[in-house]
């Protein structure tokens, strides 16, 4: 790495000091703040290129006047210059450059192994379990349909494994022939691999040898008189074969990704066809961060070094624009997948119609998200009139508290900007120390929780607070704000109205005591109305699944000297907690592993 800084960044001379072999270089402000990473297969002629040129576009023009220090390395190849690019815009997101906002991890469909009756399961995250994971998906709408297709075709398993141990007879999906009950072992193991086998071979898209090694198994078990396994064969290869006439793609090769790119009033939306085995998974929408007088190729060359460099790539992507490096971006997205990786954008025939699909999703989608962002930059601008504001808000944070009759209290914190939710920026408390109840109590402690960090100048800090009730919640926030000395900050209360129906809500401002009635008809009622309405969501689903957790934790965790397995057997022996309740020493001392000082020790936990 060679740095240089110096109060007036003399990017002649600095040129002149440059190597020609290829690397990535960094510009830096002269706060220190990163403006731009770029790759290049000559470093000299690159850099030269911003500080040599007399004329320059508007948005490289206003980047150079910035640069107080530039920071180089020198890679081996211009492949790995393309790397560790990609990496460096990922993670330090400088603020001239083209950055994909994907945050979330994409969904798979896991099946378990190391065991005789293996799981399907919805996967999001480190894949890292035993067994074999299958996509990615490009929604866990299209994980949710793939599941429930299995369960249709192929019968498997997908409940938790702790459900799946302590069952003492069939459950519903049973009984409605979605599952053949290998909890009470209704079914063999052998068979159950055989099913589990036909699911893998579905999943790796080989339905047609599926489809062929059933009807092999129906004519046999015609043949041997077994006629209703014959027909449930029957009826089985009937679904596949309608499956693969709604699903299958004419023209589309076993994996491929068709991604098109528009670009409209400084936004940009790239659109994603996802293609597997044949098969359409459906498409995503992206809408990464542009600098000004960014092109069409130069989003679609970014999106793929960010996206695919640490994800599985399909062996064929279909480009709406040629982009430059192409063959550089083939060469490194080949090694990082192990197999041949295809680049075109001048094709024909059914790729030319599925590239006018995904061109067709990427305007309608932009021209929704525009609509979207001019009608949510009104709201803000009404918000202001209001509230009587000096300026547009920039942040709103909103606050709510859910709990069922005391139990398992949470408060949630949801953040919205000029262009709607910021989710990263989310949070959640999970309340203690508390009287059960007290909502006064537990926003207290999650405001006192948020804006301690805001005290100690960590985090940024909201321009208007909304509270989700009246005056008594406001108290609570003022009080707090005054605490931790915390100014600037427009504090609104959100009390519904009399009939507790939409666009009768009360706003409670603290600043001045004063209560607003805007009236269902006001654009800032809706923006409020919505933020209240996404942190009630979010504190709700934060609490069903802490109260979840709790009711799941069983009171034998309590007894000292039982792990999971003694607890397994206890619940097995007896049919459930209900079982072990009703047990005697003397029975529970029949369990494996129960001595009369363990079987006592659990006898007076669950007895008091």
């Amino acid at each position: 790495m060679q740095p240089t800084s110096s109060q007036a960044f003399d990017g002649k001379a600095f040129v002149r000091t440059l190597t020609t072999s290829p690397g990535v270089y960094r510009y830096f402000d002269a706060e220190g703040d990163l403006l731009y990473v770029g790759k290049a297969g000559n470093l000299k002629k690159r850099v030269g290129s911003y500080f040599l040129k007399p004329r320059m576009e508007p948005r490289i023009a206003a980047m150079v006047s910035q640069i107080a220090r530039t920071e180089i390395t020198v890679t081996r190849t211009e492949g790995e210059a393309l790397l560790l690019e990609s990496q460096l815009i990922k993670s330090l997101k400088p603020r001239y450059n083209i950055l994909l906002r994907d945050d979330k991890s994409y969904p798979y469909i896991y099946l378990s192994g190391g065991e005789d009756y293996p799981r399907l399961a919805f996967h999001r995250g480190a894949r890292n379990m035993p067994g074999r994971y299958f996509g990615p998906y490009p929604s866990t709408f299209a994980v949710r349909e793939s599941l429930n297709l299995m369960q249709k075709l192929f019968k498997v398993r997908q409940c938790e494994d702790s459900y799946f141990r302590n069952r003492s007879r069939p459950c519903l999906q049973h009984q409605i022939g979605r599952c053949t009950a290998p909890c009470v072992q209704l079914i063999t193991v052998d068979d159950y691999r055989n099913d589990v086998r036909h699911a893998e071979m579905f999943l790796e898209g080989r339905s047609s040898a599926v489809i062929d090694e059933l009807a092999g198994t129906m004519d046999q078990a015609a043949k041997a008189l077994e006629f209703e396994r014959a027909a449930a064969m029957r009826d089985q290869v009937a679904a596949l074969r309608k499956l693969q006439a709604q699903h299958h793609v004419q023209g589309a090769s076993a994996d491929m990704d068709v991604i098109a790119c528009r670009i409209e009033s400084g936004m940009a939306c790239v659109s994603v066809l996802f293609f597997r085995n044949g098969i359409s998974l459906g498409t995503r929408d992206f809408f990464p961060r542009l600098p000004l007088d960014a092109e069409p190729a130069d989003v679609m060359a970014q999106f793929i070094a960010q996206y695919y460099l640490d994800r599985p790539v399909p062996r064929e992507l279909i480009l709406g624009e040629a982009v430059a490096d192409q063959a550089i971006l083939a060469e490194l997205l080949a090694q990082q997948s192990g197999h041949a990786v295809d680049l075109k954008s001048s094709v024909r025939g059914e790729r030319a119609r599925f590239l006018q699909m995904a061109e067709r999703n990427a305007q309608a989608s932009l021209t929704a998200r525009l609509a979207s962002r001019q009608a949510l930059g009104a709201r803000f601008d009404d918000l202001q009139k209001l509230l009587e504001l000096d300026e547009s808000p920039r942040r709103i944070e909103c606050f709510d508290i859910s709990h069922t009759m005391g139990e398992a209290t949470v408060a949630s914190c949801v953040v919205f900007g000029p262009e709607g939710p910021e989710k990263s920026h989310y949070r959640r408390f999970n309340i203690s120390g508390i009287t059960p109840g007290d909502d006064y109590a537990a926003m207290h402690q999650a405001l006192t929780r948020r804006f301690r960090k805001v005290a100690e100048g960590e985090g940024a800090c909201p321009d208007i607070l909304l509270i989700d009730g009246g005056s008594g919640q406001v108290a609570q926030a003022l009080e707090v704000l005054r605490e931790l000395g915390v100014s600037g900050v427009h504090v609104v209360g959100v009390a519904k109205g009399p009939g507790r129906r939409a666009g009768e809500e009360t706003l409670v401002l603290a600043d001045s005591g004063r209560n607003l009635h805007p009236g269902p008809a006001s654009p800032a009622l809706h923006l409020v109305a919505a933020v209240r309405d996404e942190a009630h969501r979010f504190a709700i689903s934060g609490h069903r699944k802490r109260r979840e957790k709790a009711r799941e934790r069983s009171v034998l965790e309590d007894v000292q000297g039982i792990g999971a397995r003694r607890r397994t057997a206890l619940l097995k022996a007896f049919g459930g907690l209900a079982g072990v309740e009703a047990a005697g020493v003397e029975e529970l001392m029949q369990v494996k592993g129960i001595d009369r000082g363990l079987a006592e020790r659990i006898y007076a936990v669950l007895h008091g």
